[in-house]
């Protein structure tokens, strides 16, 4: 058998050598190996990215050793059919596990999509109004406007209450709001990646034939939620429960089949809660690493373990943040501090930069802030250790003292 490999010294030319000799120039090992979460191993980095973001470590390796060979099935599953039945056995399972984690009930279809949130800014409104209905947007930062924006070209958003005034540094209290009373839903943003702030409650939309909606994205699956609450919630999965590539949809069966005629069939929820997420191709190999995500999260004891540790780990790096006699400055107001994503200035924000720097030097990377903010900016989802944020802290409190 014939194989095509490119020449190191003539990369212009193809040549072909038989496997044979192949085997013999790159010996390649694949053993069997037991789908079970493996010991997590120290790859030297912490990495602190808003998205896509570090993944546990041991769904990494399960992963890795099932990657050519899935589970004795002769193909990877990259490789297999998404309407056979090994991929029908994995979507299942990451939605039975979904359902498990957040306690869905079966008034609410799960949906495997693809598009990330950004899309579902277009999807909710095209699902849930006609061009003349109103909604209202509570605005609490970047993607919350962003959200608005695109609804504003399918119906008649209102802004109860935005932000902007105060740089997106708190949220207000839901009695402050003055909600339309014919509104189709309610929209908030759980978490807002840039600004970092996070609602730690959920308001009730006073219309009662309104419901809540909210994009979740950076905050999915990192505490319990009541989703009797909501009647749509989406989320990029790439945050904290696996890559990018897939997005998730909770959305009370009710809400199905009331699309505006305009709506695309690949932004109809309705198409895809009848073909199970099976419409078109999913992104299989999205899904399956959120399923095993789902499954070691449920390992570790559920949403609220995992609760219980982010709330630990964002008390930790908050606390050397306010300890710092204001070298480093949190500009959110403390009851609405985001959980996942941290973000701070130096006082001194000529120093920003070599702080940056030095701490990829020391294996914290992605600490840059974003691009419309500036500053620094942790990201600490559900798979960041514990240890990682005690390494960053002991990094700001040693640079700190370098630089008084």
């Amino acid at each position: 058998m014939a194989t095509a490999t490119f020449s190191s010294t003539s990369p212009k030319y193809l040549h072909f050598h038989s496997t044979s000799f192949w085997r013999r120039r790159f010996s390649i090992s694949c053993a069997a190996v037991t789908p079970t979460f493996l010991a997590s191993s120290d790859r030297g980095i912490y990495n602190f990215a808003a998205g896509p973001a570090t993944l546990p470590e041991s769904v990494l390796l399960k992963a890795q050793s099932e990657l050519y060979n899935y589970r004795g099935s002769g193909m990877s599953i990259m490789e297999m059919s998404h309407r056979g039945k090994e991929f029908d056995a994995v979507i299942k399972k990451a939605e039975s596990d979904l359902r498990s984690l957040l306690s869905i009930s079966d008034d609410f279809a799960v949906l495997f999509l693809q598009g990330g949130a950004t899309t579902q800014f277009s999807a909710v409104p095209l699902n849930l109004c006609m061009p003349e209905d109103s909604a209202d947007y509570i605005v609490t930062g970047s993607w919350s406007v962003r959200a608005l924006k695109e609804a504003q070209k399918f119906c008649k958003p209102n802004v109860i209450w935005s932000g902007k005034s105060e740089k997106y540094t708190r949220i207000c209290s839901f009695d402050e709001i003055p909600q339309t009373l014919d509104a189709k839903y309610l929209h908030i943003c759980g978490n807002e990646t840039v600004q970092g702030v996070e609602f730690k409650d959920y308001p009730n939309p006073m219309n009662k034939s309104s419901i809540l909606v909210a994009d979740m994205s950076s905050n999915f699956c990192s505490k319990p939620v009541d989703i009797s609450k909501f009647g749509v919630i989406y989320a990029g999965a790439q945050k904290n429960v696996g890559p990018s590539g897939v997005t998730i949809v909770i959305i009370r069966r009710d809400l199905l089949g009331h699309a505006q005629p305009i709506t695309p069939v690949m932004l109809d929820y309705k198409a895809h809660a009848d073909a199970d997420s099976l419409y078109n191709t999913p992104p299989c190999f999205a899904i399956y690493i959120c399923s095993l995500v789902f499954e070691c999260l449920l390992h570790q004891g559920g949403l609220e373990a995992m609760a219980k540790k982010n709330e630990k780990k964002a008390s930790v790096l908050y606390d050397a943040i306010d300890a710092s006699g204001e070298f480093y400055v949190s500009h959110v107001e403390k009851s609405v501090r985001s959980l996942m994503n941290v973000p701070f200035t130096l006082q001194k924000s000529e120093l920003e930069k070599k702080f940056i720097e030095e701490a990829a030097k020391e294996g914290m990377v992605q600490l840059k802030g974003h691009l419309s903010v500036g500053g620094v900016r942790a990201s600490i989802y559900n798979a960041m250790p514990l240890a990682g944020v005690e390494k960053l802290v002991a990094f700001m409190k040693d640079f700190q003292a370098r630089h008084p």
